[in-house]
């Protein structure tokens, strides 16, 4: 048995990019980053980051175009893909994406250092309606393009 989940709570680095395929289906694509501190021996905080590219298709995407924008503090469970392709001067490319299941746009209360969930959206999707495991899937047969503009 083995398992492959991710929940991640981060800050998006830039505002979403979606793209549609064959038939409508949508994709979005965007950094999020989440951080961790700790004290040296010196006594200084040390901050280190680490940048996850999330992915989100389908209805998921459409919402998360409306919804996310950079600075949103995201709640993300997902799993974790790698995929490569062959780039324009023909080296292997390898990607590792965090494809999510489900994701929650968290806001911080006014004068409160915690996060809150926001209100309900008005698009009609329920957050806790049970997840069906193929409506974040890419499509059959998707073969990705090169992707020569990612952020690294």
């Amino acid at each position: 048995m083995s398992i492959n989940k991710v929940i991640l709570v981060g800050n998006v680095g830039k505002d979403p990019v979606i793209r549609y395929f064959d038939k409508g289906v949508a994709k979005v694509t965007f950094p999020l980053a989440t951080s961790e501190s700790y004290t040296n021996q010196q006594g200084e905080t040390i901050t280190t980051t680490e940048w996850h590219n999330i992915v989100l298709w389908r209805a998921m995407a459409e919402v998360a175009e409306k919804t996310v924008k950079k600075g949103s503090q995201l709640y993300i469970v997902g799993k974790i893909k790698t995929r490569s392709y062959v780039d324009k001067d023909g080296n292997n490319k390898y990607i590792t994406e965090i494809l999510a299941d489900t994701f929650l746009v968290l806001e911080k209360k006014q004068g409160i250092g915690s996060a809150q969930v926001s209100e309900p959206n008005k698009t009609g999707i329920q957050e806790k309606e049970p997840p069906v495991s193929d409506l974040n899937e890419p499509p059959a047969g998707y073969q990705p393009t090169n992707e020569d503009d990612l952020p690294f």
